[in-house]
């Protein structure tokens, strides 16, 4: 038997997310986990309540929850851009999304839970910036974006924005081709 099976209830009971009575809440989250090790999170420009980077947060915390997370990681600092700007704690977000809500039972719980309430015309703004968001000037920040664009193509002068970057790890990072 695997680590983490119980055999007399028969479900996982994963490190940090308690017994296998809390397995029951998590069924719905574990079955529509994505599988991080086969496919890219979503793209950090899909919105979910306007907020962009949002739903690729949530794919990757359920991954997380299900051990499926790959190379991935939750709570890095792309996701701390969304936490920090809705004022939602990592954890408390992970114990909610292992409950087995779906992206929209999770979005009513961060607008109920956050500290920084946000209109819809900040949740714009700050949706637009992070969508067109590139690097800074700074040399080091610099390099290192220009570093990661010719790690995955030589020829891609389209690649401006952190989103445009991502987008195109996911897809090389897959199978595609740059």
């Amino acid at each position: 038997m695997p680590p983490g099976f119980n055999r007399t209830h028969p479900c996982w009971v994963l490190p940090g997310i308690g017994s296998w009575q809390q397995c029951f809440f998590m069924s719905s989250t574990l079955h529509h986990a994505p599988d991080l090790t086969r496919r890219a999170p979503r793209s950090m420009r899909v919105r979910l309540g306007g907020y962009v980077i949002l739903p690729r947060v949530l794919d990757k915390c359920r991954a997380a929850i299900a051990g499926t997370l790959g190379e991935y990681k939750y709570n890095c600092p792309l996701d701390q851009n969304f936490l920090g700007f809705v004022g939602i704690d990592p954890d408390a977000l992970k114990s909610e999304v292992a409950k087995g809500g779906g992206d929209s039972e999770i979005l009513a719980w961060i607008e109920a839970h956050a500290t920084h309430k946000r209109s819809p015309w900040e949740i714009q703004q700050w949706s637009a910036f992070h969508d067109q968001r590139g690097p800074s000037s700074d040399p080091d920040t610099l390099g290192y974006f220009v570093d990661s664009v010719r790690k995955l193509s030589s020829t891609r002068e389209d690649i401006r924005t952190w989103a445009d970057l991502l987008d195109l790890d996911d897809h090389v990072s897959f199978g595609g081709k740059a």
